[in-house]
């Protein structure tokens, strides 16, 4: 049983280590989710030479470049089969490779380094189709929130020039972000942001009615405005995921790797 409160990155290494202070002779291994594929975790596996088989989170920059990769294939290797769950339903494919990328590892003295990392990068006919229909419903969920934010940013008021273009970038997402987390864009729709400069009406700075030859009081400012179009995502873009691991090839096909 393990504390809940501390983060995965810290708590699975620490959880390994106790383990290995056990001194257990034999196969040792682990096979986990996207919480396991922190720098610390694939040192500390390859370190003690630990098979570790754990899934590569998707906003992961190494795995969004492995999944391009697998899309310039003309075929990939077939690695596991199976009928499908009824006898009118297709066949379930896996197909797949193994990659060597260097990848960042955290050795025992917290230094960070490169290392040759094994990644599998497969596609899955079952999961393809789970994917192509939430991304069917996906776009008209999201448009809501969408149109909230556009009326939020077309209601913004900034005073300067400056101001304008640091919170279009923000809104962008190429601000700084929260809590050290890059900023997300839009995941199924991309916008064109524009600034304009306006003026508009301001309190009077002293009490009393004004005179009829009075100008109303304004200042001037820029407003954003904001034009948001729906992305379309290709068909071979689903079914794609990416398995970190510490095996050798020599030590355990792609076959196996999935099927753990």
């Amino acid at each position: 049983m393990r504390d809940g409160h501390w983060s995965d990155r810290v708590e699975t290494p620490r959880a390994m280590e106790e383990c290995l202070a056990w001194g257990w002779e034999g196969m040792r291994g682990i096979v986990a989710d996207s919480k396991a594929s922190s720098r610390r975790t694939l040192g500390l596996c390859l370190e003690h030479k630990i098979d570790l088989v754990t899934l590569v989170p998707r906003p992961c920059a190494l795995r969004q470049a492995l999944e391009a990769w697998g899309q310039q294939q003309l075929a990939l290797p077939l690695v596991v089969e199976k009928p499908g769950r009824t006898k009118a339903a297709a066949a379930r494919r896996w197909h797949g490779q193994s990659v060597m990328r260097q990848g960042e590892v955290e050795e025992s003295d917290q230094r960070v380094v490169q290392e040759e990392v094994r990644f599998v990068v497969v596609h899955a006919s079952q999961l393809a189709q789970q994917q192509a229909q939430a991304s069917a419903a996906a776009p008209g969920k999201a448009a809501e929130a969408v149109a909230d934010h556009v009326r939020q940013v077309h209601t913004r008021w900034c005073a300067c020039r400056p101001d304008a273009e640091a919170a279009s970038a923000e809104d962008e997402g190429r601000g700084q972000g929260r809590r050290g987390r890059q900023p997300r864009p839009w995941w199924y729709h991309t916008r064109r942001d524009g600034i304009v400069a306006e003026s508009r009406r301001t309190r009077r700075a002293r009490r009393g009615r004004p005179a009829k030859t009075d100008p109303a009081p304004t200042e001037s400012g820029d407003r954003l405005v904001v034009e948001v179009e729906v992305l379309r995502h290709p068909e071979e873009d689903h079914g794609w995921t990416v398995l970190a691991t510490t095996v050798r090839p020599e030590e355990g096909t792609e076959t196996e790797i999935l099927q753990a």
